[in-house]
């Protein structure tokens, strides 16, 4: 199945009964989409045992200061032990980021987190273990069994707001409330 839409850089909105208790009331930021398959990270689903703090810890970095209380998100339930950092496009690690947009870019290796540390890392950022992947045409099909609304991804909303009211924000891009949100799909 081929799509002819592109969702890298969006925001995917989780519908309410979409099946998938690790997705309820998730916001998924969109790195990558293709005929291939997609990848995203959950961006408001803090972790409620650890900090960035801790994790620098394990990995011996020293956090600065404005990193101790940062959370760490589920990303999404693939490579759960896996670290990415979801940030403003004007940081580029040494070793690899990948460029979403002209507002977004995503690093996955661990020079982002000493350069954050450092203090010459992004000047926005959000740490994610794991992430949300999706096989050739399994997000469309998704999309047309009303699983998920899609939404303009705003530096604001991802990085400012705070992650409880994230996914009501980013319905309200579209004009929709939550509680007028229907758990049914249908047809006109």
């Amino acid at each position: 199945m081929t799509s002819d839409i592109d969702l890298t850089g969006k925001l995917l909105i989780a519908m309410p009964g979409m099946g998938d208790p690790r997705f309820e009331h998730s916001l998924v930021f969109m790195c990558a989409h293709s005929d291939e398959g997609a990848m995203g990270l959950v961006i408001n689903k803090p972790t409620t045992d650890l900090r960035l703090s801790d994790l620098l810890d394990q990995l011996t970095i020293s956090p600065g200061d404005d990193m101790r209380n940062l959370p760490v998100h589920f990303g999404g339930p693939v490579e759960h032990g896996r670290g990415f950092v979801l940030h403003d496009y004007g940081y580029h690690s040494s070793i690899s980021t990948l460029d979403v947009n002209d507002d977004f870019a995503m690093t996955a290796t661990l020079d982002i987190l000493e350069d954050m540390a450092d203090g010459r890392g992004p000047a926005h950022a959000l740490m994610a273990l794991g992430y949300a992947g999706w096989g050739p045409g399994q997000l469309e099909a998704e999309i047309a069994q009303n699983g998920w609304l899609t939404c303009e991804a705003e530096k604001a909303l991802v990085f400012e707001t705070p992650d409880h009211g994230k996914w009501e924000a980013a319905l309200k891009t579209l004009g929709v409330d939550a509680l007028a949100l229907s758990a049914s799909a249908g047809r006109a």
